[in-house]
């Protein structure tokens, strides 16, 4: 198991109090949420206090177990200021994609680290593609940039059939922070990386195309 940073530990505290203040308070809950008609009235804290609110206990462990494995990858390549560059920026893009997504729906809400941690989940599979995964069910490891782009897939299928309560559209745009803030950082990946730069841009694209003609 990773060693635990404590910039990791940190944010890992931060989610916790916040996330067990929103267990019991509702008032605090609903004040610190992302909401579209309270973000459009001015309330921008939301875009970023809602990432630290989770629904319940398996949401918050499930997202900080996974923000603790592929956290050391990043600090690694990049250390602990550009690692947390790279969760800030993930965590405003994955609520500003919720944003553009939902801007027609007043009452939409969503809470949850998910678009941050999709960011770092996403930097670390570009900066450690050779990174295997073992997935629930399969018995197999599974490449990291499969994983990545598969992740992303099922996202765009999750964001055009809205058939769930999950933050599709929060996932995707945290994880396209990952992607755009590693490379600039490390640009370096455009020449040693240049095959996994462009296959985890695929499903960026194909979002992109999706979205300008409309079928999102």
């Amino acid at each position: 198991m990773p060693n635990l940073n404590n910039v990791v530990l940190l944010l890992i505290v931060a989610n916790g109090i916040m996330s067990m203040t929103g267990f019991t308070n509702f008032e605090f809950f609903e004040k610190y949420k992302f909401n579209i008609n309270a973000i459009q009235k001015g309330d921008k804290i939301r875009m970023f206090s809602s990432g630290f609110l989770h629904a319940d206990w398996s949401h918050l462990i499930f997202n900080m177990y996974t923000l603790y494995i592929f956290s050391p990858i990043v600090i690694s390549f990049l250390g602990n200021l550009n690692y947390l560059i790279i969760y800030v920026a993930s965590l405003g893009l994955g609520s500003a994609f919720s944003y553009l997504f939902h801007k027609n729906e007043p009452h939409y809400s969503a809470i949850g680290a998910s678009g941050a941690v999709s960011g770092i989940l996403y930097a670390s599979i570009l900066l450690y593609p050779q990174m295997e995964l073992f997935i629930m069910f399969i018995p197999i490891p599974i490449p990291a940039y499969v994983f990545g782009i598969g992740y992303l897939l099922y996202s765009i299928y999750g964001m055009r059939s809205n058939r769930d309560n999950i933050g599709h559209d929060a996932h995707f745009g945290g994880a396209v922070a990952g992607y755009i803030v590693t490379l600039a950082l490390q640009p370096s990946l455009f020449q040693t990386s240049q095959l996994m730069v462009f296959l985890l841009a695929v499903p960026i694209i194909l979002l992109y195309v999706l979205y300008k003609t409309g079928k999102i």
